[in-house]
This record gives structure tokens, C-alpha cells and sequence, in this order.
């Protein structure tokens, strides 16, 4: 270090550190789904066309996914399952510290008042089985920031 310099050697090389080492987005979807072959189908089509995908067969082990993993950056959720459903891992959700988390919810038989309590809870789209892939692609993309070129 010389007389000039502001940082000393041990502060200079904590910022060099910090600064080749950069914090990554959340950059996988979470899907969670009871039913095994629609969860495997929809991770297969989002990994298809380069989005990483987590799978989740009941809230509970959404919950400890979301609580233990940071890189997931989107929630796509089933709306019937037990013997938590969707709306309540997404309350559960809502009052963690990953509240900000977007999430989209996919269901075979949703009323208008499940669709109401959806959007009280923020969620960013209630999509409608069967799922339009391009349409869930393009939702994926677009949360988790990725290009929306598909």
C-alpha cells in the first residue's frame, strides 16, 4: 500500500471479490403439482426451451423449496391439492420473506371466486387446463427475465 492509497491491500481485495463474483438473478421456475405427469410435462416443456425448472408434489415441499432455494424466481402452482392448496401455499408465501415472489397459478376447474382470491393475492396469471404452452413459455420467460424469444 502506498502513501496515496485510500483502501488497504485486505479492502481492495474484498472488492475486487465481491465485484468478479456477482449475485444471479432467480432464474428457475418451481412447479408444483400433485398429479406426477402434468408436473413432469410442464417442467418438460419449460426445460425445453431453456428454463430451469424445480418440481414440488405437495405445498409442503413447495414451501421448504422456496424457503431454501433463492434462485427460484417464479412459482407455478396447481389449484386443487391437498391437504394445503394453492391459494394457501400462496398465502403462506405472501407472509415469508419471498413475498415478492410472482406466481402463476394453472387449474382444471376454477370458479370466478377462486379467480378473485387469486388476484387479491397478487399472483401474475390464472391459467386454465389444458395449458397453452406458448402461453406459459412466454409467462416464464418473461418473469424469471429471461429473453422472449422462443
Amino acid at each position: 500500500m502506498s502513501d496515496h492509497d485510500i483502501l488497504s491491500d485486505a479492502e481492495r481485495e474484498a472488492i475486487n471479490a465481491v465485484m468478479q463474483e456477482p449475485e444471479l438473478p432467480p432464474q428457475k421456475a418451481l412447479i408444483v403439482e400433485d398429479d406426477k405427469a402434468t408436473r413432469e410435462l410442464l417442467a418438460e416443456i419449460l426445460q425445453l426451451h431453456g428454463i430451469q425448472c424445480l418440481t414440488a408434489k405437495s405445498a409442503e415441499e413447495a414451501l421448504n423449496s422456496v424457503a431454501t432455494n433463492k434462485a427460484i424466481g417464479l412459482v407455478i402452482t396447481d389449484l386443487r391439492m391437498g391437504p394445503v392448496d394453492g391459494l394457501d401455499l400462496i398465502r403462506q408465501i405472501r407472509e415469508s420473506d419471498r413475498a415478492s415472489l410472482p406466481i402463476v397459478i394453472i387449474s382444471g376447474d376454477a370458479g370466478v371466486r377462486d379467480a378473485i382470491e387469486a388476484m387479491h393475492l397478487n399472483v401474475v396469471d390464472f391459467l386454465l387446463k389444458p395449458i397453452d404452452p406458448q402461453q406459459l413459455i412466454k409467462l416464464a420467460r418473461q418473469e424469471l427475465g429471461l429473453d422472449s424469444s422462443l
